[in-house]
Protein backbone atom coordinates (compact mmCIF):
# COMPACT_ATOMS: atom_id res chain seq x y z
CA UNK A 1 0.00 0.00 0.00
CA UNK A 2 2.84 2.40 0.95
CA UNK A 3 4.41 1.54 -2.58
CA UNK A 4 1.52 2.42 -4.31
CA UNK A 5 0.97 5.56 -2.05
CA UNK A 6 4.18 6.75 -3.11
CA UNK A 7 3.31 6.01 -6.90
CA UNK A 8 -0.14 8.09 -6.44
CA UNK A 9 1.66 11.28 -4.79
CA UNK A 10 4.45 11.19 -7.41
CA UNK A 11 2.03 11.23 -10.35
CA UNK A 12 0.05 13.90 -8.72
CA UNK A 13 3.29 16.22 -7.93
CA UNK A 14 3.95 15.69 -11.54
CA UNK A 15 0.29 16.92 -12.59
CA UNK A 16 0.80 20.21 -10.14
CA UNK A 17 4.44 20.32 -11.99
CA UNK A 18 2.49 20.22 -15.18
CA UNK A 19 0.02 22.47 -14.31
CA UNK A 20 2.60 25.41 -13.11
CA UNK A 21 5.02 25.04 -16.05
CA UNK A 22 2.05 25.26 -18.30
CA UNK A 23 0.45 28.33 -16.51
CA UNK A 24 3.92 29.82 -16.19
CA UNK A 25 4.35 29.55 -19.66
CA UNK A 26 1.01 30.86 -20.76
CA UNK A 27 0.62 33.83 -18.29
CA UNK A 28 -0.67 36.87 -19.71
CA UNK A 29 -1.97 39.70 -16.71
CA UNK A 30 -4.15 42.27 -18.09
CA UNK A 31 -3.10 45.20 -19.99
CA UNK A 32 -4.38 48.60 -18.95
CA UNK A 33 -5.94 50.90 -21.53
CA UNK A 34 -3.19 53.17 -21.63
CA UNK A 35 -0.54 50.00 -23.23
CA UNK A 36 -3.21 49.18 -25.89
CA UNK A 37 -4.55 52.43 -26.84
CA UNK A 38 -1.56 53.90 -29.19
CA UNK A 39 -1.73 50.73 -31.56
CA UNK A 40 -5.79 50.03 -31.55
CA UNK A 41 -6.95 53.90 -30.64
CA UNK A 42 -5.53 55.70 -33.69
CA UNK A 43 -7.55 58.23 -35.56
CA UNK A 44 -10.29 58.72 -36.25
CA UNK A 45 -11.10 56.32 -32.80
CA UNK A 46 -12.27 59.05 -30.22
CA UNK A 47 -13.88 57.93 -26.82
CA UNK A 48 -17.08 59.31 -25.06
CA UNK A 49 -18.61 59.24 -21.57
CA UNK A 50 -21.51 56.81 -21.60
CA UNK A 51 -23.20 55.03 -18.62
CA UNK A 52 -19.96 55.54 -16.68
CA UNK A 53 -17.78 54.09 -19.36
CA UNK A 54 -15.14 55.78 -21.53
CA UNK A 55 -16.38 54.03 -25.08
CA UNK A 56 -14.35 53.47 -27.83
CA UNK A 57 -15.71 54.93 -30.74
CA UNK A 58 -14.93 55.56 -34.79
CA UNK A 59 -17.42 57.82 -36.21
CA UNK A 60 -16.85 58.96 -39.48
CA UNK A 61 -18.64 60.82 -42.80
CA UNK A 62 -20.51 63.35 -43.55
CA UNK A 63 -22.50 64.73 -40.50
CA UNK A 64 -25.40 66.00 -42.35
CA UNK A 65 -26.51 62.44 -43.20
CA UNK A 66 -30.11 62.02 -41.86
CA UNK A 67 -29.43 58.45 -41.42
CA UNK A 68 -26.08 57.26 -39.84
CA UNK A 69 -25.39 53.77 -40.15
CA UNK A 70 -23.99 51.81 -36.79
CA UNK A 71 -22.84 48.93 -36.75
CA UNK A 72 -22.61 46.31 -34.05
CA UNK A 73 -19.35 43.75 -33.42
CA UNK A 74 -19.67 40.25 -31.71
CA UNK A 75 -18.15 38.41 -28.71
CA UNK A 76 -14.37 39.12 -27.97
CA UNK A 77 -14.79 41.21 -31.42
CA UNK A 78 -14.50 45.17 -31.82
CA UNK A 79 -14.95 48.14 -34.01
CA UNK A 80 -12.03 46.85 -36.10
CA UNK A 81 -13.98 44.04 -37.75
CA UNK A 82 -16.00 46.56 -39.84
CA UNK A 83 -12.63 48.36 -40.90
CA UNK A 84 -13.44 47.41 -44.77
CA UNK A 85 -17.40 48.65 -44.76
CA UNK A 86 -16.68 51.88 -43.04
CA UNK A 87 -13.58 52.84 -45.09
CA UNK A 88 -16.36 52.37 -48.44
CA UNK A 89 -19.12 53.39 -46.82
CA UNK A 90 -17.76 57.10 -44.76
CA UNK A 91 -17.10 58.58 -48.72
CA UNK A 92 -20.79 59.14 -48.88
CA UNK A 93 -22.70 57.95 -45.35
CA UNK A 94 -22.07 58.99 -42.07
CA UNK A 95 -20.95 55.14 -40.47
CA UNK A 96 -20.96 54.98 -36.77
CA UNK A 97 -18.77 51.82 -34.60
CA UNK A 98 -18.16 51.67 -31.29
CA UNK A 99 -16.55 48.69 -28.30
CA UNK A 100 -19.54 47.40 -26.67
CA UNK A 101 -19.44 46.57 -23.35
CA UNK A 102 -16.93 44.42 -21.89
CA UNK A 103 -15.24 43.97 -25.18
CA UNK A 104 -12.10 45.81 -26.70
CA UNK A 105 -11.01 48.93 -25.68
CA UNK A 106 -14.20 50.25 -24.16
CA UNK A 107 -13.59 47.58 -21.18
CA UNK A 108 -15.76 46.29 -18.46
CA UNK A 109 -19.18 47.53 -17.82
CA UNK A 110 -19.33 49.26 -13.81
CA UNK A 111 -21.86 47.17 -12.84
CA UNK A 112 -20.98 44.01 -14.37
CA UNK A 113 -24.69 43.82 -15.84
CA UNK A 114 -23.69 42.09 -19.41
CA UNK A 115 -27.84 41.09 -20.10
CA UNK A 116 -29.27 41.84 -23.47
CA UNK A 117 -31.59 44.29 -21.86
CA UNK A 118 -28.47 46.29 -20.41
CA UNK A 119 -26.98 45.87 -24.15
CA UNK A 120 -30.17 47.35 -25.72
CA UNK A 121 -30.38 50.54 -23.69
CA UNK A 122 -26.38 51.45 -24.02
CA UNK A 123 -27.18 51.54 -27.63
CA UNK A 124 -30.34 53.71 -26.94
CA UNK A 125 -27.70 56.01 -24.97
CA UNK A 126 -24.89 55.72 -27.69
CA UNK A 127 -27.45 57.35 -30.14
CA UNK A 128 -28.69 59.92 -27.73
CA UNK A 129 -24.95 60.36 -27.05
CA UNK A 130 -24.34 60.82 -30.33
CA UNK A 131 -27.43 62.72 -31.39
CA UNK A 132 -28.78 60.67 -33.62
CA UNK A 133 -32.02 59.85 -33.95
CA UNK A 134 -33.18 57.43 -36.69
CA UNK A 135 -30.47 55.03 -38.37
CA UNK A 136 -29.66 51.82 -40.40
CA UNK A 137 -28.34 49.64 -37.53
CA UNK A 138 -26.36 46.55 -38.24
CA UNK A 139 -25.01 43.95 -36.26
CA UNK A 140 -22.51 40.44 -36.29
CA UNK A 141 -22.95 37.58 -34.39
CA UNK A 142 -23.88 38.73 -30.43
CA UNK A 143 -23.79 42.28 -31.89
CA UNK A 144 -27.06 41.20 -34.19
CA UNK A 145 -29.24 39.94 -31.43
CA UNK A 146 -28.19 43.48 -29.79
CA UNK A 147 -29.19 44.66 -33.27
CA UNK A 148 -32.14 43.44 -33.56
CA UNK A 149 -33.63 43.65 -29.86
CA UNK A 150 -32.71 47.61 -30.31
CA UNK A 151 -35.22 47.42 -33.13
CA UNK A 152 -38.13 45.69 -31.46
CA UNK A 153 -37.56 47.85 -28.06
CA UNK A 154 -37.00 51.20 -29.93
CA UNK A 155 -38.59 50.58 -32.92
CA UNK A 156 -39.20 54.42 -34.02
CA UNK A 157 -35.19 54.73 -33.84
CA UNK A 158 -34.25 52.07 -36.53
CA UNK A 159 -35.34 52.55 -40.05
CA UNK A 160 -33.67 49.75 -41.16
CA UNK A 161 -31.51 46.60 -40.18
CA UNK A 162 -28.81 44.62 -41.19
CA UNK A 163 -27.77 40.90 -39.51
CA UNK A 164 -24.81 39.63 -40.29
CA UNK A 165 -24.53 35.99 -39.16
CA UNK A 166 -26.88 37.27 -36.13
CA UNK A 167 -27.65 35.45 -32.91
CA UNK A 168 -31.04 34.44 -31.51
CA UNK A 169 -32.02 31.37 -31.90
CA UNK A 170 -30.87 28.45 -29.63
CA UNK A 171 -27.17 27.39 -29.87
CA UNK A 172 -26.77 24.21 -31.90
CA UNK A 173 -23.35 25.19 -33.21
CA UNK A 174 -21.41 22.06 -35.35
CA UNK A 175 -17.67 24.21 -34.03
CA UNK A 176 -17.04 26.32 -31.34
CA UNK A 177 -14.36 28.41 -31.29
CA UNK A 178 -11.67 27.14 -28.23
CA UNK A 179 -11.70 30.30 -26.22
CA UNK A 180 -15.23 30.76 -26.17
CA UNK A 181 -15.82 26.51 -24.37
CA UNK A 182 -12.89 27.38 -21.89
CA UNK A 183 -15.53 30.40 -20.77
CA UNK A 184 -18.17 28.45 -20.04
CA UNK A 185 -16.13 25.46 -18.30
CA UNK A 186 -15.67 26.51 -13.83
CA UNK A 187 -12.66 26.75 -12.85
CA UNK A 188 -10.81 26.75 -16.18
CA UNK A 189 -12.44 30.10 -16.99
CA UNK A 190 -11.03 31.67 -13.57
CA UNK A 191 -7.95 30.63 -15.24
CA UNK A 192 -7.99 32.23 -18.11
CA UNK A 193 -8.13 35.23 -16.47
CA UNK A 194 -4.50 35.18 -16.27
CA UNK A 195 -3.50 32.90 -18.91
CA UNK A 196 -3.78 33.20 -23.18
CA UNK A 197 -2.13 31.40 -25.03
CA UNK A 198 -1.58 33.36 -28.42
CA UNK A 199 -2.05 29.75 -30.03
CA UNK A 200 -5.50 29.62 -28.63
CA UNK A 201 -6.66 32.94 -30.12
CA UNK A 202 -5.58 31.80 -33.40
CA UNK A 203 -7.22 28.35 -33.36
CA UNK A 204 -10.37 30.51 -32.01
CA UNK A 205 -10.23 33.26 -35.32
CA UNK A 206 -9.53 30.47 -37.73
CA UNK A 207 -12.30 28.29 -36.54
CA UNK A 208 -14.54 31.27 -37.85
CA UNK A 209 -13.63 31.93 -41.07
CA UNK A 210 -14.61 30.38 -43.99
CA UNK A 211 -11.05 30.05 -45.61
CA UNK A 212 -8.44 29.82 -42.20
CA UNK A 213 -5.46 30.40 -45.03
CA UNK A 214 -7.28 34.28 -44.59
CA UNK A 215 -6.00 34.56 -40.98
CA UNK A 216 -3.03 37.09 -41.10
CA UNK A 217 -0.60 37.22 -37.94
CA UNK A 218 -1.76 40.99 -37.70
CA UNK A 219 -5.19 39.79 -37.06
CA UNK A 220 -4.67 37.25 -34.60
CA UNK A 221 -2.37 39.92 -32.68
CA UNK A 222 -5.40 42.34 -33.06
CA UNK A 223 -7.70 39.62 -31.25
CA UNK A 224 -4.88 38.50 -28.71
CA UNK A 225 -4.23 42.35 -27.35
CA UNK A 226 -7.89 43.34 -27.52
CA UNK A 227 -8.82 40.15 -25.08
CA UNK A 228 -5.68 41.48 -23.00
CA UNK A 229 -7.67 44.38 -21.91
CA UNK A 230 -7.70 45.14 -18.17
CA UNK A 231 -11.05 43.12 -17.14
CA UNK A 232 -12.35 41.71 -20.73
CA UNK A 233 -11.59 38.29 -19.70
CA UNK A 234 -13.78 38.34 -16.49
CA UNK A 235 -16.42 40.27 -18.33
CA UNK A 236 -16.26 37.38 -20.98
CA UNK A 237 -17.11 35.05 -18.80
CA UNK A 238 -20.12 36.65 -16.95
CA UNK A 239 -21.52 37.35 -20.05
CA UNK A 240 -21.77 34.11 -21.38
CA UNK A 241 -23.23 33.55 -17.71
CA UNK A 242 -25.83 36.52 -17.75
CA UNK A 243 -26.36 36.51 -21.71
CA UNK A 244 -27.26 32.86 -23.19
CA UNK A 245 -27.26 32.55 -26.89
CA UNK A 246 -31.40 32.25 -27.91
CA UNK A 247 -33.06 33.37 -25.19
CA UNK A 248 -35.36 35.74 -26.61
CA UNK A 249 -37.04 33.61 -30.47
CA UNK A 250 -40.23 33.92 -29.94
CA UNK A 251 -39.84 37.98 -30.43
CA UNK A 252 -38.02 37.78 -33.94
CA UNK A 253 -41.24 37.67 -35.84
CA UNK A 254 -42.42 41.18 -33.98
CA UNK A 255 -39.78 42.78 -36.56
CA UNK A 256 -41.44 44.99 -38.94
CA UNK A 257 -38.45 47.16 -40.28
CA UNK A 258 -37.14 46.19 -43.85
CA UNK A 259 -34.48 43.41 -42.70
CA UNK A 260 -31.14 42.06 -45.05
CA UNK A 261 -29.57 39.44 -43.85
CA UNK A 262 -26.30 37.92 -44.74
CA UNK A 263 -24.41 35.09 -43.82
CA UNK A 264 -21.87 32.64 -44.37
CA UNK A 265 -22.27 29.60 -46.10
CA UNK A 266 -19.44 27.92 -44.07
CA UNK A 267 -20.22 29.56 -40.61
CA UNK A 268 -19.99 26.44 -37.56
CA UNK A 269 -20.56 28.56 -34.82
CA UNK A 270 -24.10 29.83 -36.15
CA UNK A 271 -24.90 27.99 -38.93
CA UNK A 272 -26.51 28.66 -42.25
CA UNK A 273 -30.09 27.20 -40.85
CA UNK A 274 -30.24 29.96 -38.72
CA UNK A 275 -30.23 32.42 -41.38
CA UNK A 276 -33.11 30.42 -43.25
CA UNK A 277 -34.99 31.05 -40.08
CA UNK A 278 -34.65 34.74 -39.60
CA UNK A 279 -35.49 35.10 -43.03
CA UNK A 280 -39.00 32.83 -42.46
CA UNK A 281 -39.51 35.10 -39.26
CA UNK A 282 -39.21 38.33 -40.23
CA UNK A 283 -41.09 39.26 -42.91
CA UNK A 284 -40.21 40.90 -45.68
CA UNK A 285 -36.78 40.27 -44.89
CA UNK A 286 -34.04 39.66 -47.85
CA UNK A 287 -30.95 36.67 -47.29
CA UNK A 288 -27.88 36.66 -49.01
CA UNK A 289 -25.66 33.90 -48.55
CA UNK A 290 -21.92 33.67 -49.06
CA UNK A 291 -20.97 30.24 -50.10
CA UNK A 292 -17.40 30.58 -49.05
CA UNK A 293 -17.75 33.16 -45.74
CA UNK A 294 -17.49 32.17 -42.20
CA UNK A 295 -18.87 33.76 -39.09
CA UNK A 296 -17.89 37.13 -39.84
CA UNK A 297 -17.93 37.36 -43.78
CA UNK A 298 -17.82 41.33 -43.10
CA UNK A 299 -14.50 40.81 -41.96
CA UNK A 300 -13.25 38.28 -44.24
CA UNK A 301 -14.77 39.56 -47.62
CA UNK A 302 -15.81 43.31 -47.09
CA UNK A 303 -15.91 43.83 -50.53
CA UNK A 304 -18.69 41.16 -51.51
CA UNK A 305 -20.64 41.43 -48.50
CA UNK A 306 -20.17 45.67 -48.76
CA UNK A 307 -22.10 45.21 -52.15
CA UNK A 308 -24.96 43.45 -50.93
CA UNK A 309 -24.98 46.06 -48.40
CA UNK A 310 -25.26 48.79 -50.96
CA UNK A 311 -27.91 47.47 -52.73
CA UNK A 312 -30.21 46.93 -50.06
CA UNK A 313 -29.58 50.69 -48.51
CA UNK A 314 -30.11 51.99 -52.28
Amino acid sequence: MKTVAKILAAIVSALVLLIVAAVAATWEPDRPLSALTARWAQPPSTFVRVQGMDVHLRDEGPRSDPLPIILLHGTSSSLHTWEGWARELAQTRRVIRFDLPGIGLTGPAPDADYRIERYVRFVAAMLDQLGVSRCVLGGNSFGGQVAWETALAYPGRVDKLVLVDAAGYPFQPLSVPLGFRIARIPLLNNLMEYTLPRRLIEASVRNVYGDPGKVTPELVERYFELTLRAGNRRALVQRFAQAPAGIHPERIPALKVPTLILWGGRDRLLPPGDAVRFNRAIAGSRLILFERLGHVPQEEDPGATLTALKDFLS
